[in-house]
């Protein structure tokens, strides 16, 4: 850190990664049925990943885009690993 800075302390960096179609799921939320598209991918301040599922309601509408936790699956374990690992090389280039 250069002299005289103050140092910047990050609580979170996140990433929005869309679910391939044949990864997708649907979970039921207060009797609605939700199909699951995107992930959002937060790197926590120990180095740690959290990640949520955001969908829509699958009989259409104006429904709220609700939160899901991410089911424990290889398939969706990699498609974490691969976009953070993608996101580490974006932000190392960075101009």
């Amino acid at each position: 850190m250069d002299a005289g800075r103050t140092p910047v302390e990050l609580s979170a960096l996140a990433i929005n990664v869309a679910i391939p179609e044949d990864l997708r799921w649907r979970d039921t939320r207060r009797d609605e049925e939700f199909e699951l598209q995107s992930l959002t991918i937060r790197m926590l301040p120990d180095g740690s990943l959290a990640a949520k599922a955001y969908g829509r309601p699958v009989a259409g509408g104006r429904g709220a885009y609700t939160s899901f936790p991410v089911p424990d699956r290889p398939e969706l374990d990699a498609l974490v690993a691969a976009a953070a690992a993608e996101a580490a090389r974006r932000w190392s280039s960075h101009t």
